[in-house]
């Protein structure tokens, strides 16, 4: 069975680190973990992704490894058992997964005693498109995707660092949350909202 965290800031919310410690409990030393930085243009040296494998080598695992699948082979993830996908842009992570395999390589992972834990864009991906970034950010579409499905792993699209009214400001002077309402309404859909504190447990 795989257990998918979706979360806003990952291992920088302690709930988060806490429950990953109890799910894991009695097998950290052997488990071994990869982080996918392809979401992000500072890839390993991304501070946040450095900052990340200090926090899986404090708590006792021996093998972490940075990956990243636009450049590597989707297939090398079959060698680990968690999985930590770092933030940073949604559209160019989302190429990646299906231009790579890594999407194929994913559901097969779906199937193993595995560990996810997807950050901000690394969470939204998990839902079923990432439609609601393309309302929000379309700027960040820099690769030029057309195909918005996500994985659909979750039934709803999820929108991260909700709440956060300066990450995400409008020039209408709307809030957050009356965009959100805006775009549930036009897509006939709910929005699964993450604040940064948030973390949402999935078992598949």
């Amino acid at each position: 069975m795989a257990h998918i965290f979706l979360t806003s800031k990952g291992f920088f919310t302690k709930s988060v680190k806490d429950d990953f410690l109890q799910l894991i409990d009695g097998r950290i030393s052997v488990l071994k973990a990869a982080i996918i930085t392809t979401a992000s243009s500072k890839k390993e040296k991304n501070p946040f992704a450095v900052k990340t494998k200090e926090d899986f080598l404090e708590m006792g695992l021996m093998t972490v490894d940075f990956l990243d699948v636009e450049f590597e082979d989707a297939r090398n993830l079959l060698a680990y058992d968690v999985f930590y996908i770092c933030g940073g842009n949604p559209f160019r992570l989302l190429r990646e997964l299906k231009e790579s395999g890594a999407e194929t390589v994913i559901e097969e992972l779906m199937e193993r005693d595995t560990v996810f834990i997807g950050v901000s864009a690394g969470a939204m991906i998990f839902g079923p498109h990432i439609e609601i970034v393309n309302c929000f950010t379309p700027s960040m579409n820099t690769v030029n995707l057309k195909d918005l499905k996500g994985l659909g792993i979750f039934p709803k699209p999820i929108f991260p660092h909700y709440g956060r009214e300066d990450k995400f400001p409008d020039s209408t002077g709307k809030t957050v949350e009356q965009r959100i309402a805006e775009f549930e309404a036009a897509h006939n859909l709910q929005v699964e909202r993450l604040t940064d504190s948030d973390v949402l447990l999935i078992e598949r």
